[in-house]
């Protein structure tokens, strides 16, 4: 279940607003978040830069800067202002300059390209000039070059401009204007008079894959320790949602010769040699099936399929795995229980999971993290009661110390306690999250209201969550429910949600429920259900199918998944998780019958329905039928639909709207 991996995690990435008095966390503190993310260390792990991303409000932007720590003396200083798509910053091996993504030109020239900054002094300076913009990069090992991918120009350029652009559609989302293109790998060598010179390394119609989801990193390019040769990911076409055929392949620089790496044939990706050059590390999954969990094989880097190293040691969706600096270990990333859990996996003994005291490293499909040569981590994450900063650990045994301080002013605020909960259901261990009421009384009768994960396969864990803590501070109990098909309880959890996309996990969330009334005092009148994307879906099962809910608030709802599979940009991936496609061998009644549609007209609960008009990952269409279908019922809806791209609105001022829309018809019943 990997269809769904874009923007799933937004309500949990909300903070921060300074106070001069302790109080409770407010809608209005939202916009006031600072989020730390793309964190590098560098190579000597004396500094870590990161990008600082603060939201504007009147200009609907999202600030960022990219900033500098210094390990030493605790001070962070800013490196650069106003850069729009700032993006993955990268140290030169000798640690002098950085590397990053940045907007480049103006109106329709203007792409994101590759800058360097010298440390020594001097601007950053725009080092590439592609004309569709840069994916990702990587440093050769020597500094002397960089490689990077970029999308090659539409064939019939020159005849669109004329109007002569049909395109020939592929497996891509219904409202993409234009067939994708593929993805090539260049040389970018900085020459040793200061001036650069480009050379194409790959070309072809086969493609390297988009960065996916959407504002994460795309699978890495890796350079060989001698500078000889690339690792990357090599797929058949330029359509994303056949990525299931990627391959792991070494590109030969001199010669241009690619060489797959193993006899898997598909499935693969992310692979990246260790830091002597001596084996690839890559993804693949469990058992070589596509709906299954992510492990990691470890190969030499001369070929072969080599070993899983993560199967039957780390029960759990990995999420990244970065090289230790002695080629012998992997630093391994995963959701465990309620926690975003580190471990550090030897080839050839037990993974030790790291203590990280509470702080919670963001990985919301990808660990944002980094390794120094010295084996110190640095990592953006958050703690239960304080969001998203810079952490620092100066070795894998050491505990991580919070480096940066810049929502301080939140953490000081009169925030709900939040908890761990579990509870046992059919054949299942299952946990959740509880965040309570500042001021909590365990004598008291508190509403509840649930907002339900997205992915599915990600996970509720104990990390700040401003959307829950606008709840809690109305005087609510928030559960987050971790339903079968999330990532932290293990390769069967995971699983248990193939083929049966809602009726499993609702049973799930029911128990859930269950056990949080066992353990607090709930209103039993007073109680309501939400969700975004997957927790979208899981929302509009849960109302079509249980009618305990006093409000429900469905966004972007997978409600047809006959629809999600015909008509998102990744929709046919369902396929692995339904047996087939809909259209072949009967399997409609498949997807009939687990579509929160189908119920639709058993629906009393008052429904708010949120959707992007743009929305690839999750069609708005989706959101029409079950507002028509709610609505023909006589059952009372609301349907808001926001007029841009993206799964989630991206800029300050839409999305502020859609927790105040969310909130408020929340709020709205349950006082």
């Amino acid at each position: 279940m990997k269809r769904l991996t874009a923007s799933l995690l937004l309500a949990a990435c909300i903070a921060a607003a300074p106070a001069s008095a302790p109080r409770t966390f407010a809608l209005d503190d939202i916009p006031k978040i600072a989020a730390v993310s793309n964190v590098a260390i560098s190579p000597d792990g004396k500094q870590i830069a990161f990008v600082l991303s603060r939201q504007n409000l009147k200009t609907d932007k999202n600030d960022a800067t990219l900033e500098l720590y210094d390990v030493a003396t605790n001070m962070t200083r800013p490196l650069t202002f106003e850069r729009k798509g700032l993006a993955s910053p990268a140290w030169s091996p000798d640690g002098t300059k950085l590397a990053f993504l940045a907007i480049y030109g103006t109106g329709d020239d203007a792409n994101q390209q590759v800058w360097i900054m010298d440390l020594r002094g001097g601007d950053a300076v725009a080092v590439t000039n592609a004309p569709e913009g840069v994916e990702e990069f990587s440093w050769r090992p020597d500094g002397g070059a960089i490689a990077f991918v970029a999308p090659d120009e539409p064939a019939n350029k020159k005849q669109a401009e004329k109007h002569l652009d049909s395109f020939v559609v592929g497996d891509q989302a219904y409202d993409d204007r234009s067939a994708p293109t593929s993805n090539h790998i260049w040389l970018l060598t900085l020459n040793a008079d200061a001036t650069t010179t480009s050379k194409r390394l790959t070309s072809g119609s086969w493609s390297l894959p988009s960065a996916q989801p959407p504002s994460s990193p795309g699978p890495p390019i890796s350079w060989s320790a001698d500078g000889k040769s690339i690792v990357f990911t090599k797929m058949p076409n330029a359509y994303d949602a056949d990525s299931e055929s990627a391959i792991v392949c070494a590109l030969d620089v001199a010669s241009g010769k690619i060489t797959a790496l193993t006899s898997h044939g598909k499935y693969e990706g992310f692979g990246e040699y260790s830091p002597d050059g001596t084996h690839i590390a890559y993804w693949f999954p469990q058992n070589g099936d596509e709906a299954a969990v992510t492990e990691i094989y470890v190969a030499p880097a001369s070929g072969g399929d080599g070993a899983d190293v993560t199967s039957d040691v780390i029960d759990t969706n990995v999420q990244r795995f970065i090289w230790m600096p002695d080629s012998k270990s992997l630093l391994i990333s995963g959701h465990k229980g309620t926690d975003a859990a580190l471990w550090i996996k030897p080839l050839d003994g037990k993974a030790v999971r790291l203590d990280l005291h509470g702080a919670q490293p963001s990985q919301g499909f990808w660990l944002d993290a980094s390794v120094a040569k010295s084996g110190a981590i640095a990592f953006a994450g958050s703690e239960p009661n304080h969001p998203s900063e810079l952490y620092y650990m100066s070795s894998p045994n050491a505990a991580p110390q919070r480096a940066t301080g810049f929502n301080d002013a939140i953490a000081a605020l009169n925030l709900g306690a939040v908890h761990a909960i579990d509870w046992q259901n059919e054949d299942y261990a299952e946990d959740g999250v509880v965040t309570l009421p500042p001021n909590y009384d365990a004598t008291k009768s508190y509403p509840l209201v649930l907002v339900i994960h997205g992915g599915p396969n990600s996970a509720s864990i104990t990390s700040f969550n401003g959307l829950n803590q606008v709840f809690a501070a109305h005087g609510y109990i928030v559960f987050n429910p971790n339903y079968r098909g999330s990532d932290n309880l293990g390769a069967k959890y995971w699983y248990g949600i193939v083929n049966d996309s809602g009726a499993g996990p609702g049973r799930d969330v029911m128990a859930g429920i269950a056990a949080v009334e066992r353990s607090y005092k709930i209103d039993q009148s007073r109680i309501a259900v939400s969700g975004w994307s997957y927790g979208g879906y899981m929302t509009s099962w849960m109302i079509g199918h249980y009618h305990i809910w006093k409000a429900a608030v469905s966004g972007a709802a997978v409600n047809d998944l006959i629809d999600e599979y015909a008509l998102a940009d990744n929709g046919v991936g369902w396929r692995f998780d339904m047996n087939g496609s809909p259209y072949v061998k009967g399997l409609s009644k498949n997807y009939i019958a687990q579509s929160p549609i189908s119920a639709a007209w058993q629906v009393t609960t008052p429904t708010l329905i949120l959707s992007d008009v743009g929305d690839q990952r999750v069609p708005i269409t989706q959101s029409y039928k079950f507002y028509h279908a709610l609505k023909d019922r006589g059952t009372t809806v609301q349907f808001w639909a926001y007029p841009v791209s993206g799964h989630f609105p991206g800029d300050p001022v839409r999305s502020l709207d859609v927790y105040r829309r969310w909130s408020g018809w929340i709020e709205g019943y349950l006082k």
